[in-house]
């Protein structure tokens, strides 16, 4: 089976670099990274990721105007928050489900995308 292609977004450079190191070795292909809306959208158009790993607070822009623009990508929504902070606009929202950052693993990703 081919290991699933994630996108990470998220405004933070330290984050995404500790996410992808955390995916790859967790059996993940990070096709990309993007640190806001812009370009998450371009980059999913360009990459075709199966999943994207989407901080909720991307400084300016919106983890939940993002999942509303990666239509047929899997969108996993993240957040240092916890998810009682969001739970409308994440029921609201086309992602796939939400995971906190601090317990944010592969196995936690692969659980949402068995689901």
């Amino acid at each position: 089976m081919n290991a699933a292609r994630c996108l990470i977004v998220d405004d933070s450079a330290a984050f995404r670099a500790a996410a992808r190191s955390m995916l790859e070795r967790g059996g993940f292909e990070v096709v990309g990274t993007a640190g806001d809306a812009e370009e998450a959208v371009r980059l999913t158009a360009q990459l075709h990721p199966d999943i994207a790993l989407v901080d909720v607070d991307l400084g300016p822009d919106s983890g939940f105007d993002v999942a509303q623009q990666l239509a047929g990508v899997a969108v996993i929504l993240t957040s240092t928050h916890d998810e009682q902070d969001f739970a409308d606009l994440i029921v609201a929202s086309p992602a796939l489900g939400f995971l906190p950052k601090l317990t944010l693993s592969p196995d936690g990703i692969r659980a949402l995308l068995a689901r």
